[in-house]
């Protein structure tokens, strides 16, 4: 490939980055239809409560998607020294904790402060590490402790990514198995009471070292474009449409694992190793498409709705559920779940304290 062509390739990557904002709106409505789909029972037919069981996969998106735009900005970057390492990390920072902090204070002060080793969980997010506590206070924020692990790896991830593959995922497997052995040692040894880092099914299930894949992929995909290496493109294939077809037929089967309607595929093994090893490659594949093709999908999801509703989706998360979600449905509970009107607040929380709040503590943190 030719230095005009990269540029000509750089370029339209860049313009089609778009569409990878408005596909968090989609990650997050996703997660929204899994945690209402109890409401629909008896009025949607079995299949459909069957897949939205299944739509927590919408957390595995944001989790490619992570993994991709992480490893594409800074690549090994923050390794140089540990002043940048510091900055990468505290930008990081400031971009999750300043809402989480503002909703999760809100809800402690409206209900009363638990016991102090377990405002401290929260506050830092070490709870996402306990299988006892991980769901406490905002239950959706154990994502954030697995996204904050992702962070703190990245840099050394793609650093050893670049000079060989195959070491790269040994060093991802062997934090799993230290992990696993950390967790199941402090059972043998006492018990392990608050299941810190136990058993292997929460593992998998819900912390990096388990769904290191996911991000994984993302970086597999960061790293082929960063190179500019020219990927050849199959006939007649239209990546965007199979891997969005593959993405839902992956789902669906997770489904077949369900022991019944109120039951998830991704508590039994082979529902798990779907979710955990198919889905990202689908999903990564997807990715792909949207930034390399130009198709119906690409231009609804890069207009200025769809972007927006795709910066507002962290808040829209941290919202649909929990603390906000309560006090919203004390007073009024609309016939669509409070949907829109969450995007509403979710929208107003973006443009008036989340976007303002992490530019002005970037540039801080920039001029350290």
């Amino acid at each position: 490939m030719c230095l005009y062509q990269i540029f000509i390739f750089t370029a339209q990557m860049k313009e089609r980055f778009k569409a990878l904002t408005g596909l968090r709106a989609v990650a997050a409505i996703m997660v929204f239809l899994y945690h209402n789909r109890k409401y629909w029972h008896g009025i949607l037919p079995e299949w459909c409560i069957r897949v939205f069981n299944e739509f927590h996969t919408g957390v595995s998106l944001f989790f490619v998607l992570s993994g991709f735009l992480i490893a594409y900005t800074y690549q090994e970057a923050p390794m140089s020294t540990l002043k940048q390492f510091s900055k990468y990390l505290f930008v990081r920072l400031v971009r999750i904790f300043p809402v989480y902090l503002i909703i999760l204070i809100i809800s402690y002060y409206d209900n009363g402060f638990p016991i102090t080793k377990i405002a401290v969980y929260n506050y830092t997010l070490l709870k996402g590490f306990s299988d006892k506590f991980n769901l406490d206070c905002l239950p959706q924020s154990w994502s954030l402790t697995v996204e904050l692990s992702f962070y703190v790896f990245a840099p050394l991830i793609y650093s050893i990514l670049k000079k060989n593959l195959v070491k790269a995922i040994f060093f991802q497997i062997s934090l799993l198995v230290i992990v696993l052995l950390i967790g199941y040692s402090w059972f043998y040894i006492n018990g392990n009471h608050d299941r810190w880092l136990y058993n292997w099914l929460f593992i998998f299930d819900s912390t990096f070292f388990g769904r290191f894949t996911e991000f994984f992929c993302g970086m597999l995909l960061a790293k082929r474009l960063k190179n500019g290496i020219e990927i050849k493109r199959i006939p007649k294939i239209n990546f965007t449409l199979v891997s969005c077809v593959f993405s839902l037929l992956t789902i669906y089967s997770i489904s077949f694992f369900e022991k019944d309607i109120y039951d998830q595929g991704t508590q039994h093994i082979g529902g798990l190793i779907l979710r955990n090893i198919f889905l990202p490659i689908f999903l990564v594949t997807l990715i792909f498409g949207l930034i390399t093709e130009r198709t119906w999908l690409s231009r609804v999801l890069s207009t200025r709705v769809a972007m927006l509703l795709g910066d507002a989706s962290y808040i829209f998360y941290l919202v649909h559920i929990g603390y906000v979600n309560r006090k919203i449905y004390n007073h009024q509970v609309l016939g669509d779940r409070n949907f829109i009107f969450l995007w509403l607040i979710s929208i107003a929380g973006f443009l008036l304290i989340e976007k303002p709040t992490y530019l002005f503590l970037k540039r801080k943190i920039m001029r350290m």
